[in-house]
């Protein structure tokens, strides 16, 4: 068998001997780093919908009525996390098991991308929504940025942490060579909202 890390510097050599003469490019890199859409929320309850999500928008007042509507009997929460439905138990060191059996995750996030769909969980030691087959998030309005790069600037103190950070935008899905959407692929109802 070939030894791998040399089978690793001819395959670098190699390109660098094909790139050796080529012109240096410049990359731009002023991308946009704030947004212009005149309601954030609003497009990100469009493009979240988009995902097939279900997307409730509540006044403070009508979060517990609506978190009790949509989680099921057994709900992991996020620990910290303040309005929960009764019964709720808290992810305090869950086992995998003790996760399995759970109908749903109830989650905040970090951030939200108006722009992509994406809600982006900063999630301590592991992430807590890829076990349950149902995943509860609240999203604040303060929370929704328009962009990317806004995203990323309000989880870098996360990253630097080294933190595990979770960019999810609609349910697990994949496309086949003929890219044909198949949604649900890492478990039996994997989804969002």
């Amino acid at each position: 068998m070939a030894d791998p890390l040399s089978a690793r510097d001819e395959i670098l050599a190699r390109v660098r001997s094909a790139v050796r003469d080529a012109p240096e490019v410049e990359v731009p890199r002023a991308y946009r780093t704030s947004g212009t859409a005149p309601d954030v929320v609003a497009l990100f309850a469009q493009r979240v919908a988009e995902y097939d999500a279900t997307v409730e928008i509540v006044s403070p007042d009508a979060l517990a009525s609506a978190i009790a509507r949509r989680c099921g009997e057994r709900v992991a929460v996020s620990p910290g996390f303040a309005v929960c439905p009764p019964g709720a138990v808290p992810d305090d060191g869950l086992s995998h098991a003790e996760l399995d059996s759970m109908d749903t995750a109830l989650t905040g996030c970090a951030v939200a991308i108006a722009e992509t769909g994406t809600i982006v969980l900063d999630s301590g030691p592991r992430p807590l929504t890829l076990i349950p087959d149902h995943h509860v998030c609240v999203v604040e309005a303060a929370q929704i940025v328009e962009l990317v790069p806004e995203a990323i600037a309000r989880v870098a103190d996360a990253a630097r942490a080294g933190r595990p950070i979770t960019f999810i935008s609609g349910p697990s899905a994949t496309s086949d060579i003929e890219l044909v959407r198949v949604a649900g692929v890492h478990g039996r109802g994997a989804s969002t909202c």
